[in-house]
């Protein structure tokens, strides 16, 4: 079936010759026959009229118009049956599966109408006579299949669109969901690690400045660099194992980390030597797990800019329950430029986090000196 659709030309032909084959044979061997043998002219109209069907795909107007013409010389000039009529029918189905169900009506009744008007002055009959109706069926009959063809033709091209769009979307949806699972995980490792790591760097600056002046301090500045690294590692397994299979039960399906741990935060970096004043505005309320992890992922990037990049050793965080929202509010007074030329993509990341859910996030230097970071988180969106 696949190598017939690959080569419609060559069963066009095939059907043209085989057709003319039959049409011969039965007006040479049929009742009837006038003269003992087919003329030239006879035989040349036949060719002409089955060889047309060769063309029909291309030029399905201009070959119905030629097999209907030759098949009535056809019979005007011999006693044979009506078999050659068969090739005006397969055009007219042509004709159908070809242009739309109203064309195809409107031209199939004008041909029946005309191939019986030649009947009648060719072979004076009554126009209900069997021959006329049988024509017009048949004709009716080639009609609908050649419009149902088409039809179903148009229905597996719309059936395979809607598949490849299917797939295409499918495809996108995919690599979309990668791109966003790959930026999360991104984040929380650059949250988690980079609070540590910059607590661990400044205790074990703190200690080898005062090894042997103060070792009392440098003992204390190592204990903070093993609780920070103990804290990290902890940290990384819950992120990493958000990588694990889906059918291992132990692994966390989000990170840790809300609201209720700030106070244990804002301990690590007072260790560190960063003051940290820490208030609370309006009434208190339970903070839904997708913006308490926010939140504190947006304070933890915060401070950790400020002890790395700002230069003083203070800073106030102020978190402002509202009706509509929360608030969040993390400030400094030491050097804006150096929060900017940090390099790395951590306010990227805290403007990514606030977005995903629903809030909005401003990073800028402060009017009188320092840096401010702000956030929004709505309850709505929660």
């Amino acid at each position: 079936m696949h190598g017939l659709r690959r080569h419609p030309v060559a069963v066009d032909l095939a059907i043209a010759a085989h057709l003319f084959a039959v049409t011969v044979l039965t007006t040479v061997h049929g009742p009837g026959y006038l003269g003992g043998h087919l003329s030239p002219f006879g035989l040349v109209t036949a060719a002409t009229t089955c060889g047309a069907l060769a063309l029909r795909r291309r030029f399905p107007f201009p070959v119905l118009a030629v097999t209907i013409t030759g098949a009535e010389a056809y019979l005007a000039v011999s006693a044979s049956t009506e078999l050659v009529l068969a090739a005006p029918l397969i055009a007219l189905y042509t004709v159908a599966d070809r242009v739309g169900r109203r064309t195809s009506l409107t031209i199939g009744v004008l041909a029946v109408v005309a191939v019986s008007l030649v009947h009648l002055v060719l072979r004076p009959s009554s126009v209900y006579g069997p021959g006329n109706l049988a024509l017009a069926a048949l004709g009716g009959l080639a009609i609908a299949a050649g419009d149902a063809t088409r039809n179903r033709r148009a229905y597996l091209a719309e059936v395979e669109a809607r598949a490849r769009h299917a797939e295409v979307s499918r495809e996108a949806e995919a690599r979309r969901r990668v791109t966003e699972e790959r930026l999360r995980i991104a984040r929380d490792l650059h949250d988690v690690l980079g609070h540590h790591i910059a607590l661990i760097s400044v205790q074990a600056g703190v200690a080898g400045h005062v090894l042997t002046s103060q070792p009392a301090v440098a003992g204390e500045a190592l204990d903070h660099v093993q609780q920070a690294s103990r804290a990290a590692l902890d940290d990384l397994r819950d992120t990493i194992g958000l990588l694990r299979a889906p059918d291992e039960p132990a692994a966390p399906v989000q990170p840790t980390h809300g609201l209720d741990r700030l106070p244990e935060l804002i301990t690590s970096f007072t260790r560190s030597g960063l003051r940290v004043a820490h208030t609370v505005s309006g009434a208190e309320r339970p903070v839904p797990t997708a913006l308490g992890t926010t939140a504190y992922r947006v304070i933890q990037e915060s401070l950790t800019n400020v002890r790395k990049h700002s230069g003083c050793a203070a800073a106030r965080v102020e978190l402002g329950y509202t009706p509509r929202a929360l608030r969040i509010l993390v400030e400094d007074n030491g050097s804006a430029v150096s929060h900017k030329d940090g390099g790395g993509h951590g306010i990227a990341g805290m403007r990514e986090r606030v977005a995903a859910v629903g809030g909005r996030l401003r990073a800028g230097p402060r009017p009188g000196g320092g840096f401010r970071v702000t956030a929004v988180l709505p309850w709505a969106t929660a």
